[in-house]
C-alpha cells in the first residue's frame, strides 16, 4: 500500500512547473496574436508620436519656456523636448511630416514648436504601413494633438 499510494499522484514540485509552464504560455500568447493583426504597428507608432508631443506641450507649460517635439523621418527617431531621449519607430514604417517652413532642418528631419501658453507651431506627421495609414495633427492655435487613423 505505501508503494502504489505514492506513485498515484503529483508531487508538489510538478505541480509547481506546470503552473509555471501554463503561467508563461498565458502571458506570451496575447502577444503574439496581438503582433499578427495588421496595423497594430501604425498604431503603436501613431500613440506613441501623441504621446510624445503631448508630452512636449506639457513640458514646455510646466518650465514656462518653448520646448521642440524632433523628427527625423529617415531613421525614424524623435526627441519629445530638450531632456528626453531620442525614441525609435519601428523601421518599416513610412513618416512624413508637415510643419512650418522655419522648423525645418533638413530635408528628412525637421520640428513642431510648443510654447509657453500651451499653443504651437502646429503640423502634422503621416505614418503609412502597407495599406495601414494614420496621421498625428497638432493644432497650432491650442497645441492639442489628435490621431486620425483614416488619414494618410
Amino acid at each position: 500500500m505505501g508503494a502504489d499510494s505514492r506513485s498515484r499522484g503529483f508531487t508538489l514540485l510538478e505541480l509547481i512547473v506546470v503552473l509555471a509552464i501554463v503561467a508563461l504560455v498565458v502571458a506570451l500568447v496575447p502577444g503574439l496574436m496581438l503582433r499578427s493583426q495588421p496595423g497594430l504597428d501604425v498604431e503603436v507608432a501613431a500613440r506613441a508620436l501623441a504621446d510624445g508631443l503631448r508630452q512636449t506641450r506639457s513640458q514646455a507649460m510646466v518650465s514656462n519656456r518653448e520646448e521642440v517635439f524632433s523628427l527625423d523621418v529617415e531613421q525614424r527617431l524623435f526627441r519629445a523636448g530638450r531632456s528626453q531621449p531620442l525614441k525609435q519607430l519601428d523601421r518599416t514604417l513610412e513618416l512624413h511630416l508637415y510643419t512650418a517652413q522655419a522648423e525645418l532642418m533638413d530635408a528628412r528631419s525637421g520640428r513642431i514648436r510648443f510654447f509657453p501658453d500651451g499653443s504651437s507651431t502646429g503640423g502634422a506627421i503621416g505614418l503609412s504601413l502597407d495599406e495601414q495609414q494614420s496621421r498625428v495633427s497638432v493644432d497650432w492655435l491650442t497645441g492639442h494633438v489628435a490621431i486620425d487613423r483614416a488619414a494618410p
